[in-house]
Parts: C-alpha cells; structure tokens; sequence
C-alpha cells in the first residue's frame, strides 16, 4: 500500500467516528471526569499531607486549571476542534515537528491508562464499601469486572457511552445535593484546625495529588469528532464546567473536614462515605456511598475514552501500526485501541502497583499542560493562520496572560514533584521503591520515554524514513 493509500484509509477510519454526543453528553463527561477522578478518591490522600489545607489547595489550583484550558479553548474553536486529534496536531502545527506532538500523544495515552487502572481499583473500593464486602482478591476481582463493563459500552458505541454518563451525572448530582446540604449544618469547626499541619512543606506536597482531581479535563477535547457542532459547543463546556467542578470540589471538602478530622479522612479509602454516616441516616448514607461508586465510574467511562482516539490519529500518521486507528464500519468504535486500552489497565491491576499508575498520570499530564500553554503563547507567531480561525471570544492579552499563569503554575508542580522525588531516591534503593509503591514519577517517564522513543523511531524505520 502506497503513502498516500494508507493516508486515505486512516483518514476514512476517522470519518467512521459517529457524532452522537450533545452538550449535556459533553458535560456529562467534563464534570463526570473530574469529581470523580478527585473529590471522591484523593482527599484522602492529600489530607495526610496537609489536613484542612486541602479546601485552599483547590482554591489555589481553581484558576490554574481554568488559565490552562485557554489553550484548549482556542484550538478547539479552529477547524482542529472537528476531530479527536487536534491536540496532537495543535502541537505539530505550532511547535514545528511531529516528535514532540507524538511526544506528548504518548505521555498523554500512558497517563490516561495509568489513571484508568487507578480509577479501577478506587471503584472497587467503593463498591466493596457499598456491599460491605472485603479481602484483597474480591478487590481485584472487582476491579476487573469494572474495566470490563465499561469495555462492553464502549465497543457497544459512543451512543451507549454518552447515554450511561448522562444518566450516572444525575445519580451523581442528587448524593452530591444530600451530602452538602444536610452536612453544612454538622460542620464543627474545630475540626478546621490545624489548617496546616505539616506546614508549607505539606501544604506544596499535597498539590499534585489533588491537580489528579483536576487532571484529564481536557479528555472532553477528545470527543471532538463525534459530538456535534464540536468546534461551537466544546470551548464554552470547557470554561463553564471546570467552574462548576471546582465550585463542587470546594463546597465537598469544606462539609468533608468539617464533619471528619483530617486523621480520620485521610485513613479512608472512602472518604465521602464514611463522612455521610456521620450525619445521615443509613438510607441517605447509602445514597452517597453510591454517588462515590457513581461518581468514581463516570470517570472510568470519560478515561476509557482517550487513549484510543489518540491512537486513530497516530496510527494515521505513521507513528503506530495501523491496526490500533481502526474504527468499526457499524458501531463506529476504535475497537482496536479500546481493546489494548483495557488489557494494559488491567495488567497494571494485576501488578498492584496503583500508586505506580497515579503518580504516572500525574507527571505527565502536568508536563503536557504545559506544553499546550507554550504553546499558546508561540501560536500567534508560528502560524498565524491557524490562529486567526479562532472564533473564541477571548481577548489576546487575556490568552497570554492565561498561557504565562499555566506554565508558572504547572512549573511550581513539576519542581515540587522532582523535589520529592529526588529525596526519595536519595532515600532509598530502586527494589526498595519498587516493593513499596513508592516509584517516582521521575523514574516512571524516563522508563516510558525510552519506551515511546523506541516505538517512535521503529516505526519510522520500518517505513524507510530513517532517523
């Protein structure tokens, strides 16, 4: 097959995407995405590091993240918001090259998978929690079945996938309504002090694991090519719904260390569970601990998603076998990727490793975020073609000014995670990391990069272009 036939058939796959998806289906996954992947699974985690302060890191990561999706609110008001890749060719276009755009695709993908088991073994959680059920195994167990459902959707069509996240964002909203409500009049406020008790230190270490609350917004970008009208609808669904999720995220954790002492949440591993039973009866208690599983899986569901639209494009270009672009003819579904998306998420399971894969995500998404706002910042200059198809109402000096506010707030996560990490491999042997979960993200993208390089340059091999 000539270049210019596989360039027509990958470009055919990608026609085979079916625009099904609406707005509500659109901030269905936005906000589905986000307070599942945070509020309900890592206050728990951060809480140990920095106690109440947790309600201020939210306010302080609040506007980072809204300064870092201008990037993505400009692209996808271009003719590059028509079509699940436009980050990746957002990156070619203005960066210069395919090698840092495949890049970021591939640090983007490994993160999304790495979010994806973790996202897994926090539904089991909770599942279990639901159930009264216990033991590691039935965990796993679990787990996998989880994955496997939402494979099941998402082979089924993205109709099916849009439909299930839509109505798990109204169960989600009503056990939200009942926590808040009722919880802002148990609050005591003893229970917001010490607001710092590991002081700035503990404070700093805590922002990455809650910008994992945030993290993968921008996954909404990737169903570009099937929700209808996506380069008009998707920029305003950006802004609008990471305000109402941090505005959720804040009013949840002010009730959560409110009713629960820090020391308390932060040995949950249900944590919005467990502060409902303080206050609630059991019946309302249950409804929330079903809002965590809810909540948890309409995050899996939005997760699932990504990886395998990024593989279309990629495979489009070269850079991936054929094969894993592949778009079912009927069902219009990259079964393919979906495929290999659940096998790699379910290996990481397997593995136990989930600390592994949460502190995986993290890195590199933070490293891609800032690539997007540099972006931004270069797109003006570096193709002023592109730039003037942008139809967001945005004025320029509010894009730069959003661009420079991103990459210093994604710089200060990526220095205090390499402080961490350095100390922790001065600390201690790699085995010794590897035994305890404790791998640093440092470590996991070298690891990965020497992975995405070899595939990089392979696949250009085999196809004569050289190095």
């Amino acid at each position: 097959m000539t270049a210019s036939e596989e360039n027509h058939a990958s470009g055919t796959f990608l026609k085979r995407l079916r625009r099904d998806l609406g707005s509500i289906e659109s901030y269905a996954v936005m906000i589905g995405m986000l307070v599942g992947a945070g509020i309900f699974r890592v206050t728990s985690v951060a809480s140990e590091a920095t106690g109440a302060g947790v309600i201020l890191g939210y306010l302080v990561l609040a506007p980072v993240v809204l300064a870092t999706s201008v990037s993505y609110v400009v692209f996808l008001s271009t003719s590059l918001g028509r079509e699940p890749g436009g980050e990746y060719a957002y990156l070619s276009a203005v960066l210069g090259g395919r090698r840092v755009a495949f890049s970021c695709a591939w640090l983007k993908t490994i993160s999304y998978i790495g979010g994806l088991a973790y996202l897994a073994g926090a539904l089991a959680d909770y599942g279990m929690e639901l159930l009264g059920l216990e033991g590691e195994a039935l965990r796993g167990a679990v787990a996998l079945l989880g994955l496997g459902f939402f494979y099941f959707v998402h082979i089924s069509g993205v109709r099916w996938f849009g439909r299930l996240q839509v109505w798990m964002c109204a169960v989600l909203g009503i056990s939200i309504l009942v926590l808040v409500l009722p919880g802002l009049f148990a609050v005591e406020k003893a229970n917001y002090t010490p607001w710092f008790p590991h002081g700035t230190s503990g404070f700093l270490s805590a922002l990455p694991p809650l910008f994992f609350a945030f993290a993968a917004f921008e996954s909404l970008a990737h169903t570009a090519g099937e929700v209808k009208n996506s380069s008009q609808r998707l920029p305003g669904i950006f802004l609008w719904g990471i305000t109402a999720t941090a505005l959720i995220f804040v009013a949840m954790t002010v009730v959560a260390f409110g009713v629960l002492p820090a020391d308390e949440l932060s040995a949950s591993v249900a944590p919005m569970a467990d502060v409902a039973k303080q206050y609630l009866p059991a019946g309302a208690a249950i409804l929330v601990t079903l809002g965590g599983v809810v909540a948890v899986a309409t995050s899996v569901n939005a997760t699932m998603l990504v990886p395998a639209r990024m593989w279309i494009v990629l495979a489009r270009d070269g850079h991936l076998p054929r094969w894993l672009g592949y778009v079912h003819a009927e069902r219009g579904t990259p079964g393919s990727g979906l495929t290999v998306t659940c096998a790699l998420a379910a290996l990481l399971l397997l593995s136990g490793q989930l600390l592994l894969a949460l502190n995986m995500a993290v890195l590199g998404l933070i490293l891609v975020y800032l690539l997007n706002s540099w972006a931004l910042l270069l797109l003006p200059r570096r193709n002023p073609e592109l730039y003037r198809q942008a139809t967001v109402a945005i004025p320029p000096f509010v894009q730069r000014a959003a661009a420079v506010a991103s990459i210093l707030g994604m710089g200060v996560l990526i220095c205090v995670q390499v402080v961490q990490d350095l100390s922790l491999i001065g600390d201690s042997t790699v085995l010794e990391r590897f035994e305890n979960q404790s791998t640093t993200s440092i470590e996991l993208l070298a690891l990965w990069s020497v992975i995405g390089a070899a595939i990089f340059f392979g696949m250009r091999s085999s196809k004569g272009e050289g190095t």
